[in-house]
């Protein structure tokens, strides 16, 4: 009789803390035969909860040729596999090309989202991304590097719709992160706030401007692993004001839960 074929599960980890890990992927991951985790980035913690007799793999030091070796080879036995990245796999998660071999060799996968670190990021810093009358947008990115950017989504070229950023992989290079955004037509006293191991038992918040930040983020020796939030939702004054109020709680504002009181 031939053996099912088993099954693997792309998993987000969450951005560090153990606990905000989904019950969905804690489920799974309970039930994983073989975990191939990304040790470099996700809490060693969180494998605390794979059953006993599981295989586990770090897969910082493997290339993508032998981390799909183990989930091909594994699910071909009938067993489940988890691939577990860390924060949202659809982020940065170099998932495309693991499906990409995958279906290639006719073994089933599940994408089970993950709780983003831009998420955590912004609870760190008890901040609302998206305020009205001034960021209805959020644009994700990252400063180039040895991974190309495309041309029209240069950092200077994003600067320019006045959005709220969220910039991956940059830190390191915090002062052409800032030379670009100035070039973009921020102005020095745009806020900016560096979120290093968001959710981690040693999180460090550094709140600045495009005039401070540089300087405080080397002051602080973060030079990786950290987020780069910018734009006007970030001003402290904000708390301060009355303006900018979500129409979703006005009492004189109509919707489908509601009407207007007069």
């Amino acid at each position: 009789m031939r053996q099912r074929t088993g099954r693997v599960y792309f998993i987000g980890a969450g951005p560090g803390d153990p606990q905000l890990l989904t019950l969905k992927g804690k489920r799974v991951l309970e039930s994983a035969d073989v975990i191939v985790y990304a040790d470099s980035l996700v809490n060693s913690a969180i494998c605390a909860f794979a059953r006993e007799g599981a295989e586990i793999h770090g897969s910082a030091s493997l290339s993508l040729r032998e981390v799909s070796l183990i989930m091909v080879t594994a699910a071909r036995e009938g067993k489940i596999v988890v691939r577990l990245h860390s924060g949202d796999s659809s982020v940065f998660g170099a998932t495309l090309e693991q499906m990409a071999v995958l279906e290639s060799e006719g073994i089933g996968y599940e994408v089970i989202p993950g709780v983003s670190s831009i998420f955590a990021a912004a609870a760190a810093l008890k901040a609302e991304l998206t305020i009205p009358d001034v960021s209805q947008t959020v644009i994700i990115s990252r400063l180039e590097g040895r991974t190309p950017v495309p041309e029209k989504q240069r950092l200077s070229a994003l600067a320019a719709h006045d959005a709220t950023l969220v910039l991956y992989l940059s830190v390191g290079m915090i002062d052409q992160v800032v030379a670009e955004l100035l070039a973009g037509g921020c102005s020095l006293d745009t806020a900016v706030a560096v979120v290093h191991r968001a959710s981690w038992e040693d999180e460090k918040v550094i709140i600045g401007t495009l005039a401070d930040i540089a300087d405080k983020v080397r002051r602080a020796a973060v030079d990786k692993q950290a987020l780069i939030l910018v734009g006007k939702a970030l001003d402290p004054e904000l708390r301060c004001a009355n303006g900018h109020k979500s129409k979703l709680y006005d009492e004189g504002f109509s919707h489908g839960r509601r009407k207007a009181k007069q």
